[in-house]
């Protein structure tokens, strides 16, 4: 073996020496980066661990771990608050024990479901603060992943729902409150309707009251001025009796004591003495038959209703100086007895007024056809007057014109009077051909 010089062995030492020196060197300042990159990052990790521990504890809502039995592993600083509890007594504590009586089989139905199904799970209960005053809250809650064999837990999230629970509580009555307001209301609008139809009806009552005063007067008045024209019928009739039958008859037994006279003293002027005899019978005759159309012409009972009004109304121009120009529906005569007599009391009663009272000179007096019934319309070229006072007390003895409404009326009739100035006077009566009535026309 070749010896190597002594010299050269202690210059390679040296110089291992020095390389591994250099290295170590190396290695310490990689050891020191590597020591200061671990503390920062352990004041990393420790600030990020402050940071989420503040946030976990200082949490809104309480976060409890809890077990399948539902034992607390953990919980954060809102959680015991909420329970009013120190954390170091909630531990190892089942949840349960915080949960009120009522809520409880709830409570455990809802841990089963968390362990069972492997997803978010709520659930509200009513819980325990201090072991006694009960509040509602919110759970939610979903099974944390673990290892094989590990214990099995879950988060539990526990949300105060007090303030809502109040503010629902409050919305129900403010609800019920204002049902019981719509109600009230409802029944204030029905309370008040009915009130307002009592009113109307009092008030109808009190006007009904009135007309049927106002009628009990007028029929008082009407009766009255019956008896009253009665018994001036009476005193004409008696009067025409006296003055013009009376005055006839005397006249009669005065030319009969001469006609006796003159048949003993000379036989043949008996024809010349009972001339004027005769004309005083037949005065007479006409006088009776006068009286007897006055009253009731037997001619409307025998002839019909047209020919007994021609022939009133022939007559009818010679005493009272009138041209009255008469057209008649034929038809007219299919009406019954009382219905004939009242259109023929209607156009007397007219027909005598126009004369007293309307200063006209000609009238037209017009029996027509209409829907259901028969027309009797008399219109004058005469003075006008205010229809509306016939209603009024100024006219209340006035029984012409209400004594043609009530005939016409009594037979389920119709009865209108129409007047304006420079237009005359208009009458007209309608009555049904069968036994319905016609409607009452507008404005009655």
């Amino acid at each position: 073996m070749q010896e190597q010089p002594a010299g050269g062995t202690l210059i390679e030492t040296k110089a291992d020496t020095k390389r591994i020196v250099h290295e170590l060197q190396v290695h310490q300042i990689e050891l020191e980066l590597q020591n200061e990159e671990l503390k920062q990052s352990k004041a990393e990790v420790a600030t990020v661990l402050e940071k989420y521990t503040d946030l976990y504890d200082f949490a809104p809502v309480g976060y409890f771990s809890l077990d399948h039995q539902g034992q607390i592993l953990e919980v954060n600083l809102t959680g015991a608050v909420l329970l009013g509890m120190e954390r170091s007594f909630l531990t190892t504590r089942r949840f349960q024990l915080f949960v009120a009586p009522q809520s409880r089989p709830a409570f455990n139905t809802f841990l089963g479901k968390i362990f069972a199904r492997h997803e978010k799970q709520v659930c509200e209960v009513s819980l325990l603060k201090a072991g006694r005053l009960a509040f509602w809250a919110d759970l939610e809650a979903k099974a944390a992943v673990v290892s094989s064999g590990a214990r099995k837990w879950c988060r539990v999230a526990v949300i105060d729902i007090a303030a809502r629970k109040q503010a629902e509580a409050a919305q129900h009555r403010i609800d019920i409150l204002a049902a019981t307001n719509q109600h009230l209301e409802e029944e204030i609008i029905q309370r008040q309707a009915t009130e307002a139809a009592l009113k109307k009806s009092e008030s109808r009552a009190h006007q009904l009251l009135e007309r049927s005063r106002q009628l009990q007067k007028k029929l008082r008045n009407v009766s009255h001025q019956i008896l009253l024209v009665q018994e001036n019928q009476r005193k004409e009739i008696s009067h025409e009796l006296h003055d013009e039958i009376s005055q006839l008859l005397l006249s009669i037994n005065v030319h009969l004591a001469i006609f006796a006279k003159a048949a003993a003293v000379n036989p043949r002027g008996v024809r010349q003495t009972i001339v004027p005899l005769r004309h005083l019978v037949e005065k007479s005759v006409r006088v009776v038959h006068q009286f007897a159309r006055e009253l009731r012409p037997a001619m409307l009972d025998q002839l019909g209703l047209i020919p007994t009004l021609r022939s009133y109304i022939d007559d009818f121009p010679k005493r009272k100086g009138l041209q009255i120009q008469f057209t008649a529906f034929a038809g007219a005569e299919a009406l019954d007895n009382d219905k004939r007599t009242v259109l023929y009391r209607v156009a007397q009663e007219a027909l005598t007024n126009v004369a007293k009272h309307a200063r006209a000179s000609v009238v037209k007096v017009i029996i027509l056809k209409v829907p259901g019934g028969v027309c009797l319309k008399i219109t004058d070229d005469g003075k006008a007057f205010d229809v509306n006072l016939l209603s009024s007390a100024k006219w209340s003895n006035r029984l012409g014109l209400v004594g043609m409404r009530e005939r016409v009326e009594m037979v389920g009739g119709r009865f209108s009077v129409v007047s304006a100035r420079g237009k005359g006077t208009t009458i007209q009566a309608e009555v049904p051909l069968g036994k319905a009535s016609l409607p009452i026309a507008p404005g009655r």
